[in-house]
């Protein structure tokens, strides 16, 4: 989620020949300190895809007739060729093994997951289940890469209160089978959980962008107002069949019993919502929702346009809800709230939180 803020935004590019991208994090949690390097030097080599790294064999010189030896007629029979075996496709480097079910959730901004997707992310994560959590865009509303890594830190405090731990995150730069590089941060000792972040430019509520990131915007990546996005951390440009099909190649690692997302454009409950929302909603059904093993399994959850319906959280199920989102809004500047009747009382998005509507594709009345 975010809101429109013109501040203009520092520059983050990459260096000759090294990525140099400094996320300190400081985990406070429960009176706790916990101190995790998210991202250090990376070597640009190091983030080619796997392919590259394969060494072509050079050709060996054909025999000629005058070269080969002299057939002689052997007593046995020769033994009959057999069948070679299937060469082994190396596993996606977005794949991550679960010794339960997988809930993949896909989302534009870091807290659509705790606001729209809560509580059914929290009850998968108490259930056991493993829990691989995208996000598109940085939600940098044009402020730069301080802001976003706020917003990073406080997803990370939150999915430590969902998961009753406080501990450090391992940090691993991973560049897909498709070209794609995201971040990848793993709790330590606690491999059900993932959160992924390709820190896209925020697309504002305008769907204008911002002029510190060109104006540049998921929904103009759809629509072919632009053909590339441009991670504000510096990271290579992506274009949409390339992120469509990062989209797929993480769903098809991972083997999601559920995905989590947002609702697409056409459905009657996009008008209103984030432009930013839309977009990955309709990426994800165009992607993941063609896997014919997959797309039973996707829940589009309602966005802005939930204030006009009823509210369906209260009791212990509100609180808990409430309690992880204060948890990350201590980070974010635009949003914070220091008690739950603050939180509650924060326009907007006290009533998101009341609320949460998954939808199946039967659901999504699409026009």
């Amino acid at each position: 989620m975010t809101r429109a803020d013109r501040a203009n935004a520092r520059h983050l590019g990459w260096g000759a020949g090294a990525l140099i991208a400094v996320l300190a994090v400081v985990l406070l949690v429960g009176g706790s300190i916990v101190v995790s390097t998210a991202l250090g030097v990376w070597p640009l080599g190091a983030a080619t895809s796997r392919s590259s790294l394969v060494a072509t064999p050079s050709p060996s010189p054909t025999p000629t007739l005058a070269s080969l030896p002299p057939r002689v007629p052997s007593a046995t029979a020769s033994p009959a060729p057999t069948a070679s075996a299937a060469p082994t496709v190396p596993a996606s480097p977005a794949a991550q093994p679960c010794a339960g079910d997988t809930v993949l959730t896909i989302w534009a901004h870091p807290d659509d997951d705790i606001i729209f997707g809560n509580p059914t992310i929290s009850d998968a994560i108490a259930a056991g289940e493993c829990v691989r959590t995208v996000f598109l865009t940085a939600g940098d509303a044009g402020k730069g890469l301080d802001y976003t890594h706020s917003r990073e830190l406080g997803i990370l405090r939150a999915y430590n209160h969902m998961r009753g731990v406080d501990g450090l995150w391992d940090s691993a730069v991973v560049t897909l089978d498709s070209g794609l590089r995201m971040e990848r941060l793993t709790p330590q000792n606690d491999p059900r959980l993932s959160v992924m972040f390709l820190r896209l430019p925020d697309g504002n509520i305008t769907d204008g962008g911002f002029d510190a990131t060109g104006h540049a915007t998921l929904s103009k990546l759809l629509d072919g107002g632009v053909t590339t996005l441009v991670p504000i951390d510096g990271g290579p440009a992506v274009d949409r069949a390339q992120l469509s099909a990062s989209l797929s190649e993480i769903a098809a690692a991972l083997h999601p019993a559920r995905t989590l997302t947002h609702v697409p454009r056409g459905s009657a409950y996009a008008p209103g919502d984030h432009p930013d929302h839309s977009a990955v909603g309709t990426l994800v059904r165009e992607s993941i929702g063609r896997d014919a093993a997959a797309a039973p399994g996707i829940r589009y959850f309602v966005g802005y346009p939930s204030l006009d319906l009823p509210r369906t959280l209260d009791g212990a199920v509100l609180d808990a809800k409430v309690e992880t989102y204060r948890i990350y809004a201590q980070q974010d500047s635009v949003v914070r709230c220091v008690d739950r009747d603050a939180c509650l009382k924060t326009r907007k998005f006290g009533e998101w939180l009341r609320r949460s509507y998954p939808l199946g594709e039967a659901d999504l009345r699409m026009s």
